[in-house]
C-alpha cells in the first residue's frame, strides 16, 4: 500500500509521521526525562521505588565503574541476564551511557543457550543474578567474557530488609545454587566504586547499535538483531504517538509483568514510559500470581502490559477479580495472538478493553497496534506512524486490499540487520528497507490488518519464539534417536505448546522420560515439550525432508474430531 493510503487511516489527534531524528541517541532521552521528571517515580519493585533522579545517579555510578574499573571500550558487548528487578534499568542505562552494546539474555537460559549467545555476540562482560551464576561458572571458560558482576534480588533495598530477603531466597527457597566465580564483583561493590566518579558520557551516532536482541528471526538458530539507537527511539516515539492522549506525562502507573529482557517490555517500559516520565511497577515473577496480586493491590494502576496467557491466568484468579480497576484505562497485548474470548473476559473483569498489536524483535518491536479509542478486536490494528505495510505473494508481487500475502514492514524501527549474518539479513530485509515478517496477513480497506496464518514453522509459546530446528538439533544428540520433528499444537493456556515426534533407532530402547530429561538439560522451560509421540516413521518429501506441516495438519484433525 502506498504512503498516501496510510496517511488518512489515523484517528484524529494521532500523527501519521514521527520525527525519528528528534534525539541524537538514547542517552539524550534519558538525560532529558531524568531532569524533567526528577522527583517522579520511575520503577518500583519489592517495596522500593526509584525516582528518575535516582535512576540517573545510579546508572551514572554503574557507567563510571565500567569506565574506570574495567577495560571495556565503547562498542563492546555486555550481557545482561536479570529478571524484572531495579538493578535491570540501572545496569542497562549505565552500560549505554558508557557506550556499550547491551545483549539482553534470558535468565532462564540453559548453559548451552548462554554459551551460544555469549560467543555469538562476542560479549566481554556479564551482569547476572546470583540465581544463575552456577551456569555462568560452567559457561564462561568457553567464552570471551572477562568481567562478571553478580547481583542478588534485594541488593538495592535498605538493611536489614536486603539481608533478610537475600537470605530467604538463598537458604530458605534454595534458589541460588552454589557457585565459584572468584573473578566476579558484586553489584553493590561495583556501584560503590563508581559512586561520585565522573562519567565520560558516550555520544554514539543514531545509527550505532544500542542493543543486540537475540531471536530466531524467521528461520534458524538464535541470531542477534542489531537494534540501533534510532530504531529504539523511533519505536518509542511511535508508541507514544499511537497512545494519543490516553496516557499523560508523569501521572500513569503501569504494571510491568513481562520480562524487560524481552524487546516488547524493554521498548515500552524502558523507552516509551521513560520518555513521558511514568511509573513502572516491575513484577519479578509473574508466575507467582498471589505475590503479584498482593503488590497490585497497593497501587491504583492505570495501565497493564501483558499477553494472552497472563490475561487468562489472572481472570481465573478470584483475588485478582477483587482488585480495584477503577483507574485502569489502558491494557496492551502483544507477543502472541490475543484470543477473542480472553479479550471479552478481561473487559468483563476489569472494565478495560485490550489493545492488540503486532511486532517482531526485528521491528524494535512494534509495527502495528490498535489505537486506544478505535479498537477492532480480531485485528492487529494499523501501522504505527512513519510505518508502511504491504502483503506480497510468493513471487514478491504486492497483493490488493483484502487478499492474503506475506506481511512486509518498512519504517525507522526496522533493524539494521542480523549481527554478523549478512546472508540471514538478505533473506528477510531487502535493499529498499522492506522486512518480510513470515506472517500471512490481510489489509482491510480501513487500514486495519489481520494475521491469518504463519508462513514459517515457528512455534509461539506464551509470546516466546521457539524454532523447531533448535529443538530437533538438541533431541538428535540423544543416543537412540533416529528421526525427530517438533511442531506447535493449540494450547488454551500458552497459545501453542510443543509436541515432539520421535523415531527410535532399530533396537534402541527410548522412553518419554528419557526424552524429557534430555530436553530439560538443554533447553529453557518455555521450549520444553508438552507432548511426545513415538512413531515408526515420519512423513517426508522425496528428498527426505520431514514434513512438519503434515504432522501439524494431523494434530489439528484429531483436535477437530474430538
Amino acid at each position: 500500500m502506498s504512503e498516501n493510503f496510510w496517511k488518512d487511516k489515523y484517528p484524529a489527534g494521532i500523527p501519521a509521521e514521527i520525527d525519528a531524528d528528534q534525539y541524537p541517541n538514547i542517552q539524550a532521552v534519558l538525560k532529558q526525562s531524568c531532569q524533567r521528571f526528577a522527583d517522579k517515580p520511575a520503577f518500583s519493585n519489592l517495596g522500593k521505588t526509584l525516582t528518575y533522579a535516582e535512576l540517573y545517579e545510579l546508572s551514572g555510578n554503574f557507567a563510571a565503574y565500567l569506565q574506570q574499573h574495567t577495560d571495556l571500550q565503547p562498542g563492546d558487548r555486555i550481557a545482561v541476564q536479570m529478571p524484572n528487578i531495579l538493578q535491570y534499568p540501572i545496569v542497562v542505562f549505565g552500560a549505554i551511557r558508557a557506550g556499550l552494546v547491551v545483549v539482553n539474555t534470558n535468565p532462564l537460559y540453559t548453559a548451552r543457550e548462554m554459551e551460544h549467545q555469549f560467543n555469538d555476540s562476542g560479549a566481554k562482560a556479564l551482569v547476572c543474578l546470583a540465581n544463575m551464576a552456577h551456569l555462568a561458572e560452567e559457561v564462561l571458560p568457553k567464552t570471551g567474557v572477562k568481567h562478571v558482576i553478580i547481583t542478588e534480588v534485594a541488593d538495592l533495598l535498605a538493611l536489614p530488609k536486603r539481608l533478610l530477603i537475600n537470605a530467604v531466597v538463598k537458604y530458605v527457597k534454595k534458589m541460588v545454587p552454589p557457585y565459584h566465580l572468584p573473578q566476579a564483583v558484586t553489584f553493590n561493590a561495583a556501584m560503590a566504586k563508581g559512586r561520585g566518579k565522573i562519567v565520560r558520557e558516550a555520544n554514539p551516532a543514531a545509527g550505532d547499535i544500542a542493543v543486540l536482541q537475540y531471536t530466531g528471526g524467521t528461520t534458524g538458530v538464535a541470531k542477534g538483531a542489531m537494534l540501533t539507537h534510532r530504531n529504539l527511539m523511533a519505536n518509542m516515539l511511535q508508541c507514544r504517538a499511537l497512545m494519543g492522549s490516553s496516557l499523560h506525562e508523569a501521572s500513569e502507573i503501569i504494571v510491568a509483568p513481562l520480562p524487560l529482557y524481552h524487546i516488547y517490555a524493554f521498548t515500552f517500559h524502558c523507552m516509551a514510559m521513560m520518555l513521558i516520565g511514568n511509573h513502572n511497577l516491575l513484577v519479578t515473577n509473574p508466575r507467582d500470581l498471589p505475590g503479584m496480586i498482593k503488590d497490585l493491590a497497593k497501587h491504583k494502576f492505570t495501565g497493564f502490559v501483558g499477553l494472552n496467557t497472563l490475561f487468562v491466568a489472572l481472570c481465573n484468579n478470584e483475588e485478582f477479580r477483587k482488585l480495584d480497576f477503577s483507574a485502569l484505562k489502558l491494557t496492551l497485548s502483544g507477543g502472541m495472538a490475543l484470543q477473542m474470548a480472553t479479550a471479552e473476559r478481561w473487559k468483563e473483569v476489569t472494565g478495560c478493553s485490550i489493545c492488540e498489536g503486532f511486532g517482531m524483535t526485528e521491528t524494535s518491536p512494534v509495527a502495528t497496534v490498535n489505537p486506544v479509542d478505535n479498537i477492532q478486536l480480531g485485528t492487529i490494528g494499523i501501522p504505527v506512524p512513519s510505518t508502511l505495510c504491504k502483503v506480497i505473494d510468493d513471487n514478491g508481487v504486492e497483493q490488493p486490499l483484502g487478499e492474503r500475502g506475506e506481511l512486509c514492514v518498512k519504517g525507522p524501527q526496522v533493524m539494521k540487520g542480523y549481527w554478523q549474518r549478512q546472508d540471514a539479513t538478505d533473506e528477510i530485509l531487502d535493499a529498499d528497507g522492506w522486512l518480510k515478517t513470515g506472517d500471512i496477513a490481510v489489509i482491510q480497506a480501513d487500514g486495519y490488518l489481520r494475521i491469518v496464518d504463519r508462513k514459517k514453522d515457528m512455534i509461539l509459546v506464551s509470546g516466546f519464539n521457539v524454532y523447531p530446528n533448535e529443538l530437533e538439533d538438541v533431541l538428535a544428540t540423544l543416543p537412540g534417536v533416529l528421526q525427530c520433528a517438533a511442531i506447535g499444537i493449540p494450547d488454551e493456556r500458552s497459545g501453542e505448546a510443543i509436541k515432539l515426534f520421535v523415531v527410535a533407532k532399530p533396537g534402541a530402547s527410548l522412553s518419554k522420560e528419557q526424552v524429557m530429561e534430555h530436553m530439560r538439560a538443554n533447553v529453557t522451560g518455555y521450549k520444553m515439550p508438552k507432548a511426545i509421540e513415538f512413531r515408526e516413521t515420519l512423513p517426508t518429501t522425496n528428498v527426505g525432508k520431514i514434513l512438519r506441516r503434515e504432522l501439524r495438519d494431523e494434530e489439528l484433525k484429531k483436535i477437530a474430531s474430538k
